[in-house]
């Protein structure tokens, strides 16, 4: 019983040490993308390169890419921007001045760094 308690005391400090340091951003990456958005991300990436492992390693790394270049913020607007440039309507002429391009142009520059890096 007492072996047990003495394992129990060294491996379960050494255990929440080892999930913390997982779940710990790279040190200069940006962690403020929920990862519902990286996962978004990787799928449709995933999608155009293919479905398999390597396609995985190289969408995760170009989301971390874009992470570490655009704030989270900038990444919505970006994103909310092209969804409305798809509508045909007067509404979405907001969505194509030129304050709307600049927004879409920084995340391109952004995909296309973690282009370049990652594949």
């Amino acid at each position: 019983m007492q072996k047990l308690l003495v394992l129990l005391l060294i491996t379960f400090p050494l255990a929440a040490f080892a999930a913390a340091s997982c779940n710990a951003p790279a040190a200069g990456v940006a962690n403020d993308y929920p990862t519902s958005a990286r996962a978004d991300y990787v799928f449709a990436c995933m999608a155009v390169n293919g479905e398999t492992h390597e396609a995985l390693d190289r969408c995760s790394c170009a989301i971390d890419v874009v992470a570490s270049i655009l704030p989270y913020k900038d990444y919505v607007s970006a994103e909310t921007v092209l969804g409305m440039q798809q509508e045909r309507s007067y509404l979405s002429m907001e969505f194509r001045s030129d304050e709307a391009k600049k927004i879409v142009r920084s995340l391109h520059e952004a995909e296309a760094e973690g282009e370049v890096r990652c594949f």
